[in-house]
């Protein structure tokens, strides 16, 4: 049994880059971020039929993963273990001002050791994500999912599955919008996209 998981970052809102949202209460879509969710539910609308959407309850991942959802058919779920990192006192700050932290700074650089104040650690929450996909191809999920999340959720699960260790996240980009692509068996894994979007 192999399950094919179409890993998507929510669609661009108004504080992308700017403040660390994290898990704060209002995060829409902005303009760009309503354009990046109508692009991915047409090209889901093209490809092969999808059993599950699964989405982060943030407000931001929601709203991308029930216009995927609208267009294509298909409700979508609300998964917590989806959900973003819980960054504790670093939520809603801006990046400008964290880079000034020097926690901040060693958080970038030892991903697999450092926690957020008051926050969670990398290793516990990709922990939680690959525990539900883990826990699907267990129970013989043979279909084609997609999960709408976050950056840095959708990092640790594709390091996880290609046996990167947390330090080395930052080596690669997941985009407002994007789509990366896993199978998923009990063989193992392999990636087929990495940060696929809109030309």
């Amino acid at each position: 049994m192999t399950a094919k998981v179409h890993l998507i970052r929510h669609g661009a809102h108004d504080d992308v880059g700017q403040v660390l949202s994290g898990r704060s209460a209002r995060s829409p879509l902005s303009a760009a971020g309503h354009s990046q969710a109508q692009w991915l539910a047409a090209h889901f609308g093209r490809e092969e039929p999808i059993a599950a959407i699964h989405t982060s309850p943030r407000e931001r991942t929601r709203a991308t993963a029930e216009i995927i959802g609208g267009r294509i058919g298909v409700r979508a779920q609300v998964v917590e273990a989806l959900d973003e990192v819980d960054f504790g006192a670093w939520t809603g700050r801006s990046f400008d001002e964290l880079e000034r932290d020097p926690a901040w700074r060693e958080w970038n650089r030892q991903r697999s050791a450092v926690r957020p104040p008051d926050g969670e650690k990398m290793a516990e929450a990709t922990a939680r994500a690959v525990g539900h996909l883990d826990a699907l191809v267990q129970r013989g999920w043979n279909g084609t999912l997609l999960c709408v999340s976050h950056c840095d959720i959708i990092r640790g699960v594709i390091a996880h599955y290609l046996g990167l260790g947390l330090d080395r996240l930052l080596a690669f980009d997941v985009d407002p919008g994007s789509v990366s692509t896993l199978l998923i068996g009990n063989w193992g894994a392999r990636l087929l996209k990495l940060n696929g979007g809109q030309e």
